[in-house]
């Protein structure tokens, strides 16, 4: 049986379309539809029902999927091994919010660099923007704080991020001491908000979760950057709800306070997503295998 065929068979199950699947091989649909139909000849049964959108596989799909991913994707770690060996490498590509890259990601795969590993980041806005460039091949490996579903992906949990309620002094002092506690959010009438969009995504989970109650006020400042998010709470703008990985340096040396230390904190789950057998690609092994170690103390 032809690897070629079987590669690209595993692909468009992965993918769960033809269309996809000819992005990430570098072929035209025409030629993966081809591929396919010329499979299924050999075998003498579908792999595949075709959809309006995409493909589902048959049993003998899902069955020839089970048995031959995993000797294919040995046989790519081997051919990435010996192009490492030759001293060629690929270059690293990953994306997410530019907050997270400049904070976290970046810093943690800098020592690649050293290894000779080249990176490019790609900034987005949305985990559907990051997860769409992922499946389309646009970047080998992306954060989101979406679990990514389907046989495309394979996703890896990488850390928890508390979120916190901070102001400047000038609006902190303006709340009674232990008002949160008694009023709710009602002790934080008057206080502008500030957030990355209209809807309030940000305060309005902290709301749900800690109030059990939606903010009733609108966002007087809204940028789409989280530090800008920070500079404007510096500055006196308002309240924000920001990761503390962001703002702990700002509630350290007093240009926020902390307006609430609730006794379970919000969180948001941060996912490492790869394509399904891309980790065995050495580069971007090495890159899962440096953030999950880096992610231990984040």
């Amino acid at each position: 049986m032809d690897l070629a065929l079987l590669r690209t068979f595993v692909a468009v199950h992965r993918a769960g379309s033809f269309t996809r699947a000819a992005a990430l091989l570098g072929l035209s649909q025409p030629a993966v539809t081809s591929q396919i139909r010329t499979l299924e000849r050999q075998l003498g049964r579908p792999l595949f029902h075709r959809r309006a959108r995409g493909v589902t596989p048959t049993a003998i799909g899902d069955e020839l999927a089970h048995k031959a991913a995993p000797h294919l994707d040995a046989l790519l770690e081997i051919a990435e091994t010996e192009r490492e060996t030759a001293g060629r490498t690929r270059t690293l590509r990953v994306a997410g919010p530019p907050e997270f890259l400049c904070l976290r990601v970046l810093p943690a795969l800098a020592p690649l660099v050293g290894r000779g590993q080249s990176l490019r980041a790609s900034p987005v806005a949305g985990s559907q923007e990051a997860l769409d460039g992922l499946a389309a091949g646009h970047h080998d490996l992306a954060v989101t704080t979406a679990r990514p579903r389907g046989a495309l992906f394979t996703a890896t949990a990488l850390c928890d991020e508390e979120h916190v309620l901070l102001a400047a002094p000038y609006w902190a002092a303006l709340v009674e001491p232990g008002g949160l506690g008694e009023k709710g959010p009602a002790a934080l009438d008057g206080i502008p908000l500030v957030d990355v969009h209209e809807s309030l995504p940000l305060i309005g989970r902290y709301w749900h979760a800690v109030f059990d109650a939606p903010p009733t006020a609108a966002a007087t400042v809204v940028v789409s950057d989280l530090r800008a998010v920070l500079e404007c709470v510096r500055a006196g703008a308002g309240l924000a709800v920001l990761p503390r990985y962001l703002c702990q340096e700002a509630l350290d040396a007093g240009q926020a306070v902390a307006l609430l230390e609730p006794e379970v904190a919000p969180l948001r789950t941060w996912f490492l997503a790869v394509r399904t057998g891309g980790l065995a690609l050495a580069h971007l092994g090495r890159a899962h295998e440096l953030l999950l170690r880096a992610a231990a103390n984040w």
